[in-house]
């Protein structure tokens, strides 16, 4: 008798060590460290830390924890943040192996799916020859698809492409329709965006100028 009430504490003492060890990892803590598990991020939370262009420095912050979290998502659920953000990782080796061609090659796949962020990335990395080879034409194509769809980086930076004598009389129509309508309370920005606008409009002619303006009128 004596034997099997010993056995049946011993049990018991297993099965509550298990519920105890269970119960800190529904909690989130990992039992006998000091290091937390770190949840993976919500779409929107990923999406303001990309728009901050903090995402990488989060990655850090983390301690590197999520990712093959991230990697799964990027290349077997292809989430389009999720493909920019293991590109960005893959093409500056945050976290992971340095691998420049993998990382452009996730950037453009998000791009492909109408991502802003990496839009505007490509754009500026073929403006400025930054791991690719500059191509000031594809730059300008892709800094228009990201300002059409509400990147304020690439409309400044696109705005001036234009000013320098690149892209076509279509794109100064847009991007000085966009720059109208560009809504700020920094007023550093503010007067930037009016004196593109004024270069812009001196490159255009009349009635490229009238078209614009019954746009804004709209």
């Amino acid at each position: 008798m004596l034997k099997h009430l010993c056995c049946a504490g011993l049990v018991w003492a297993g099965l509550s060590t298990i519920a105890f060890a269970q119960e800190s990892m529904f909690d989130g803590k990992l039992p006998d460290t000091d290091i937390a598990a770190v949840q993976l991020y919500t779409q929107d939370e990923l999406l303001r830390l990309i728009n901050l262009n903090t995402h990488l420095q989060r990655v850090k912050l983390d301690r590197c924890q999520l990712v093959q979290d991230i990697q799964a998502r990027a290349e077997v659920l292809q989430v389009p943040s999720y493909q920019f953000l293991w590109g960005d990782m893959l093409a500056w080796g945050v976290c992971v192996e340095r691998d420049p061609s993998r990382g452009i090659m996730q950037m453009q796949a998000a791009a492909a799916q109408g991502l802003p962020a990496a839009l505007e990335h490509l754009g500026r990395y073929h403006h400025l020859a930054i791991l690719v080879t500059q191509d000031t034409p594809l730059a300008v194509r892709y800094l228009h698809e990201a300002a059409a769809l509400g990147s304020r980086k690439a409309l400044l930076r696109l705005a001036d492409l234009l000013i320098a004598g690149h892209g076509s009389p279509y794109d100064f129509e847009d991007v000085y329709v966009w720059l109208y309508h560009t809504i700020t309370a920094d007023q550093s920005l503010r007067s930037q965006v009016n004196q593109k606008m004024q270069q812009l409009a001196s490159k255009m002619s009349n009635s490229s100028v009238n078209r614009a303006r019954l746009v804004m009128q709209r």
